[in-house]
């Protein structure tokens, strides 16, 4: 499969109610898409041009990430949200993407136009961050920001799990980490400042997202639209009710994108998809 020559991505588009990981179409995709990724120049440690469809040309050397590498960034659940941007690109203007990783998903969004901002606390992330912005010549689209975000300005603990580093977190937004764990000070941003005025958001905090769609002022959700990843059932029950009563509508990848009527709805690890949030009646999927 080659996904410069076979429209994935607008399979994906006009096929959300089919996303939910236990449809036949998500599974007969995922294995299509780790074939492609895992025979594609993305293993290259080099800077390589790699065509990657409606997007052009992507340049992701291979990093290693403790257990994690580079190419499990390109699973079918991120697939899913890059064909969302591209249904996209006509609506967003300004996001930001926290959690940013490597930047493959502010790179993206770069590509299609948006003006990002991407939140990444890890000393090592927020470099080759940094280095894949330069090798996609996205600069002028994006900007890097070495923090993470909470519920106000300050500093705060930060824990890099080593043996899978894309799990570091914020102090106290999981329980009992594993393995061999350095800690540091990081700086953090308050969602308030961080959400004014943007259109979408990613977002990837490692359990610390409830404390984050919180801190953001209610009047924001009348036009942002945020992707979450949520991290426990607890994280997932107390989003359920504060998104309730905020009369925000919650629409879940388990679901096919349905919107959610009960906190069983909701996702509860990355095992079951992402999370969108929008005062929209519905996704935009184009």
């Amino acid at each position: 499969m080659n996904i410069a020559e076979h429209d994935l991505f607008e399979a994906l588009q006009s096929t959300p109610s089919l996303h939910a990981r236990d449809s036949y179409l998500y599974k007969l995709l995922e294995s299509c898409c780790l074939d492609f990724i895992g025979n594609s120049d993305f293993k290259s440690a080099e800077a390589k041009n790699v065509p990657f469809g409606p997007f052009g040309d992507l340049v992701m050397p291979y990093q290693r990430m403790g257990a994690i590498d580079s190419l499990d960034l390109f699973g079918l659940d991120e697939l899913i949200l890059f064909s969302f941007y591209l249904a996209n690109k006509g609506r967003y203007k300004k996001t930001i993407d926290i959690g940013a990783n490597l930047g493959l998903h502010s790179i993206l969004m770069a590509k299609l136009g948006f003006h990002v901002t991407s939140y990444e606390p890890d000393d090592h992330h927020f470099d080759w961050l940094v280095e894949r912005l330069q090798l996609n010549e996205v600069t002028g689209n994006v900007t890097p920001v070495k923090a993470a975000v909470s519920n106000e300005d300050g500093m705060s603990e930060f824990i890099r799990v080593e043996g899978n580093t894309t799990g570091s977190h914020l102090a106290g937004a999981k329980n009992n980490p594993y393995g061999e764990l350095t800690k540091y000070m990081v700086e953090v941003k308050a969602a308030g400042d961080v959400f004014r005025d943007v259109d979408f958001a990613k977002i990837d905090a490692e359990g610390h997202e409830t404390v984050i769609l919180k801190a953001v002022p209610s009047a924001y959700w009348e036009k942002l639209e945020t992707i979450v990843e949520v991290g426990t059932a607890e994280n997932a029950q107390e989003i359920y009710s504060y998104f309730t009563d905020l009369k925000v509508g919650l629409f879940s990848q388990k679901t096919g994108w349905q919107k959610a009527k009960t906190v069983a709805d909701i996702p509860v690890s990355y095992k079951e998809g992402s999370l969108f949030i929008s005062s929209s009646s519905k996704m935009h999927w184009g």
